[in-house]
């Protein structure tokens, strides 16, 4: 990539490092997406670049809640995914990495449209949501 890097930004190796946790994601193994990833948001303490691990963390259990039923958990997970969202925005986090390669515009939109008092069927959308498989993705 050609643009210039900030700290605290999504880069190349951060992409690298989500691949695996991704696959997990987009084959509905929530549980597992959540444990891969976090090791990965537990090894960047003090890294901004952190908070995209976390909405995938956040949004990977609130669907885990989901297939239980468990509006509360579900809730409660996009509720905080959608603060992270926010600080991703706000710290400058985002870069053209997360659009290209993992619908990031996409993403957000979905999780955004879940209102805050929300029914098990508002997250069908998210649940439906894959990101772009790892697999198809350019060389890094």
């Amino acid at each position: 990539m050609t643009s210039k890097y900030y700290y605290g930004q999504f880069t190349e190796e951060h992409l690298k490092l989500l691949k695996t946790g991704i696959s997990l994601y987009n084959e509905e193994k929530f549980w597992e997406c959540h444990e891969e990833v976090e090791d990965l948001w537990l090894a960047d303490y003090g890294d901004d670049a952190r908070y995209v691990y976390w909405v995938v963390i956040q949004v990977a259990t609130s669907l885990y809640h989901y297939l239980d039923d468990n509006l509360n958990g579900a809730e409660g997970m996009i509720r905080k995914a959608k603060r992270k969202l926010e600080i991703c925005e706000k710290k400058n986090v985002e870069t053209e990495l997360l659009y290209k390669y993992l619908s990031w515009e996409k993403f957000k939109k979905i999780i955004r449209k879940i209102p805050e008092k929300s029914k098990i069927e508002d997250y069908n959308e998210l649940y439906s949501f894959k990101f772009k498989n790892p697999n198809h993705w350019d060389k890094l």
